[in-house]
């Protein structure tokens, strides 16, 4: 189901551009701007998937010593896996395998459904929780400096996400979403956000969103760039991380 809205999507947008090109037929400077624009976004994602690539490859590549600091330091302080994997929704609504270090005891899915009657989010669609229980001691430090995230360097390498984009949400989330709130899922998601650079979980889920709209209106390579070196100093500061 997921791949076929995927494919209807693709279909529209190559419907509008036949549409459009038709219409532009017999007005040489409208076809000439409609070749301009078809050429733009489509080299587009040509070239953030490009940077998607090689930047993921070249994160692993590098941070494959902390990677296995990581997993060593998470084996030996807990019972279960190193890696944590999770159900997330994509572009289109397209459900993927998500993968994080994993920062939780193992039966911490199990107590959540406890601690729902605590939950610090405002808006109360997503669970936040500063002094969570759930969190084990080394996963109070990989969440602080966001080493949890690096794993989903894999989901950008082969395509589930991009270095830049809105956080996948998971399926339960999806489904309290309006309307508005599902413009979230047009876009690839990312590893981080405009949202995540200015006070990750202080910010409310109704401001993630609109953060997150603001993205898409106005998306493109040099913005995430942008994005990409703020994550840095966000990081560095551990504003709004647990």
């Amino acid at each position: 189901m997921a791949s076929f809205l995927e494919r209807s999507k693709d279909a529209d947008l190559e419907g509008l551009l036949k549409e459009l090109s038709s219409r532009a037929a017999g007005n040489t400077r409208r076809s000439l701007r409609l070749k301009a624009w078809k050429f733009t976004v489509r080299s587009t994602y040509v070239v953030k998937r490009i940077i998607d690539i090689l930047g993921s490859l070249a994160g692993m590549v590098i941070l494959s010593p902390l990677f296995l600091g990581i997993a060593l330091a998470i084996k030996l302080t807990s019972p279960g896996p190193v890696i944590f994997s999770q159900i997330r929704v994509g572009r289109y609504g397209r459900h993927f395998k998500f993968y994080k270090f994993r920062s939780m005891y193992k039966d911490a899915e199990e107590r959540k459904a406890a601690l729902l009657a605590k939950n610090e989010s405002k808006d109360g669609v997503i669970f936040k929780m500063k002094d969570d229980p759930r969190i084990t001691k080394v996963g109070r430090f990989i969440r602080r400096a966001s080493i949890d995230e690096l794993p989903q360097l894999w989901n950008v390498f082969i395509g589930d996400m991009s270095l830049v984009g809105p956080r996948p949400p998971v399926p339960k989330e999806v489904e309290e979403y309006t309307l508005e709130d599902r413009k979230r899922l047009d876009v690839i998601p990312g590893i981080t956000c405009l949202w995540q650079v200015m006070g990750r979980s202080e910010i409310p889920f109704r401001e993630q969103v609109r953060l997150d709209k603001e993205y898409i209106l106005a998306s493109g390579i040099w913005k995430d760039i942008a994005i990409l070196f703020k994550t840095i100093p966000a990081i560095l500061g551990g504003k709004g991380a647990y």
